[in-house]
């Protein structure tokens, strides 16, 4: 059994979420909304959520603004937000959920998934929620810190440290500049969709290369030389696409 506060400061989005959480999400048994950050922080005096449903963007204060105002929050936050990239790219490199508006009642149902099968350790949300606002305190993107989970918890790495992303069935080896390698409980695909727009190269089935340590293509455009010396080899299937991405670097 699971209680819910929406704040979100569109009455209409408000109601429509109630009416899918309502319809689709059995697990949610209580519901209250709140108009306004201001607003929540009231009635969270009093009501204990296991989940708060938070739009990034209300006016004066908004989403972020509200996280600031907690305090070791003991629940789960799975925004809500227009499409806006700057914002979704702090949430999801700071490895917390996010719904798209307007809600899609399947994307709901997945969400809601997602928080039944792994609800963090109250010391992890607080970093994940400090590094959210460390990221979108940076004026560019490629300035965020990317948190990593993994068996020994959760760790941040800023992308230029990261060589490398290997394979290893369902997780991936992360090779950092001047550090140990590093085992994430995430497979080389997650990593591909979220750094493909910096510059992140998937040479390989296997290996997924960060093009600004790549110090130069072979001769027979089979292999790349990165910075700390490693060869990383370029699959048939991919020579072209490769040549082609190092070509606009």
């Amino acid at each position: 059994m699971v209680k819910a506060l929406i704040v979100d400061d569109e009455l209409k989005a408000r109601n429509v979420l109630n009416h899918y959480i309502a319809n689709f999400i059995p697990e949610i048994t209580e519901v209250q909304q709140a108009d306004s950050a201001d607003a929540a922080l009231a009635i969270l005096k009093t009501y204990q959520p296991g989940i708060v449903f938070l739009d990034v963007e209300m006016p004066h204060k908004n989403g972020f603004d509200f996280l600031l105002s907690l305090n070791d929050p003991a629940f789960e936050i799975i925004f809500t937000t227009a499409y806006n990239q700057y914002a979704i790219q702090a949430i999801r490199f700071s490895a917390l959920d996010y719904l798209l508006k307007p809600v899609d009642p399947d994307e709901l149902k997945a969400a809601m998934v997602r928080y039944l099968d792994k609800q963090k350790p109250a010391k992890q949300k607080k970093e994940l929620f400090d590094n959210l606002i460390q990221n979108i305190g940076k004026k560019e993107v490629k300035d965020f810190r990317l948190a990593v989970p993994s068996s020994q918890g959760m760790f941040f790495f800023t992308l230029d440290e990261i060589l490398r992303l290997e394979a290893d069935r369902n997780y991936t080896v992360i090779h950092l500049v001047g550090k140990r390698p590093f085992v994430a409980s995430k497979t080389l695909k997650h990593f591909e969709e979220m750094l493909d727009e910096f510059n992140f190269i998937r040479t390989h089935k296997s290996h997924l290369v960060n093009s600004m340590h790549i110090v130069r293509l072979s001769n027979d455009h089979e292999s790349v030389l990165l910075s700390d010396g490693a060869r990383i080899e370029i699959s048939r299937r991919k020579k072209d696409e490769v040549q082609q991405q190092l070509s606009f670097r």
